[in-house]
């Protein structure tokens, strides 16, 4: 197929687009290329057409000629929504149903959206299916919301939307995400000896790598159209909901030596959520996830450990999204609308 990947120079796409290209397909991406200097380990080794632009910035004629779209693209956790949730409305609400709207306009017929189980919010203990309410408690988590609710009233014969609900993710990337709960616990565990929890660690939280969320866009992009049209699917494994605490454990024993700390106003998280993840597992044959907690802490710890992780690494504006963006405002190199000034 076709493919078009918005946001391909992320912590995602670049994991997605060279899992897309062993498979045969032809990928363009489209990216605004705010965090290329983040690269963590070696630079992404594919070569593919590329559409530099701002998301919000995209025209007919850039999405034209595609079987598939996958839209990553975005403002992508919540600190970097809370920085601005105006920002956050316009880049991740607004320009994305423009895009859905503009690929259904030019004849795309499959639309995936990278959307999240962030939708379900401050949820409390009990399991969530696709049909359980929306309770989103950041810009980032509403945001979602709104797109799924707005792209899916476009479906028709002619256009399959299909709402990918992203567990938080985790797992090694050439634009790796220090602001993920277990990259980062993990982080703090290897560099201090520390596994530093903000919270009392009571919440839970299902958890997925991304080499599985690049699986999930794969397999739902290669089903039968019956089987995805304008549906949602939680995307990660029902036994793979831990809570946070849980997830500092598997750390520190991961890491020798390491203790778990708990900062001094640490108190519980109102993001606090379950999911059930049956569905995509019995609906896409095709989608086979193979990474678990303990897995995924072993494969952090051993890149930290090949890259020489430091505290400034990702403490500082390399690796983490919100001060990256401050510190290219800061220089002028970005405006405050994060878009590009030269």
């Amino acid at each position: 197929m076709k493919v078009l990947v918005t946001g391909h120079n992320g912590y995602i796409g670049t994991v997605l687009t060279p899992m897309l290209l062993a498979q045969g397909h032809e990928v363009t991406g489209l990216d605004s290329n705010l965090f290329t200097e983040c690269t963590f380990g070696e630079e992404p080794a594919y070569e593919i057409t590329e559409i530099r632009k701002d998301i919000r910035d995209v025209q007919p004629e850039d999405v034209a000629g595609f079987d598939a779209i996958m839209h990553l693209a975005g403002l992508s956790n919540d600190p970097l929504g809370n920085l601005n949730p105006e920002l956050t409305y316009e880049i991740n609400f607004r320009a994305s149903v423009r895009l859905a709207e503009m690929a259904k306009q030019v004849g795309v017929p499959r639309f995936i959206f990278s959307s999240s189980c962030s939708n379900y919010g401050a949820a409390g203990d009990d399991f969530l299916d696709e049909s359980s309410p929306f309770n989103p408690v950041t810009p980032y988590g509403k945001s979602k919301v709104m797109v799924e609710q707005a792209v899916s009233k476009m479906a028709d014969d002619d256009f399959s939307p299909t709402f990918l609900r992203n567990a938080t993710a985790f797992g090694v990337s050439p634009r790796l995400r220090f602001d993920l709960v277990l990259n980062n616990l993990m982080a703090w565990a290897y560099t201090t000896g520390r596994v530093y929890l903000k919270s009392d660690g009571s919440p839970w939280r299902p958890i997925v790598h991304i080499e599985d969320i690049s699986r999930a866009f794969i397999a739902a992009m290669n089903a039968p159209r019956e089987l995805i049209h304008n549906r949602a699917f939680n995307v990660c494994r029902t036994q793979d909901n831990y809570r946070i605490r849980e997830l500092a454990e598997i750390v520190a024993e991961t890491v020798p030596g390491s203790r778990i700390d708990y900062a001094p106003d640490a108190g519980p998280d109102k993001r606090n959520y379950r999911v059930n993840c049956d569905l995509i597992l019995e609906t896409l044959p095709g989608f086979e996830p193979r990474w678990d907690a303990r897995k995924g802490a072993q494969e952090l710890y051993e890149a930290y450990q090949r890259v020489g992780l430091g505290v400034d690494d990702y403490e500082g504006p390399r690796y983490r999204r919100l001060a990256h963006l401050q510190k290219l405002m800061q220089e002028g190199r970005v405006d405050d609308e994060l878009r590009w000034t030269s």
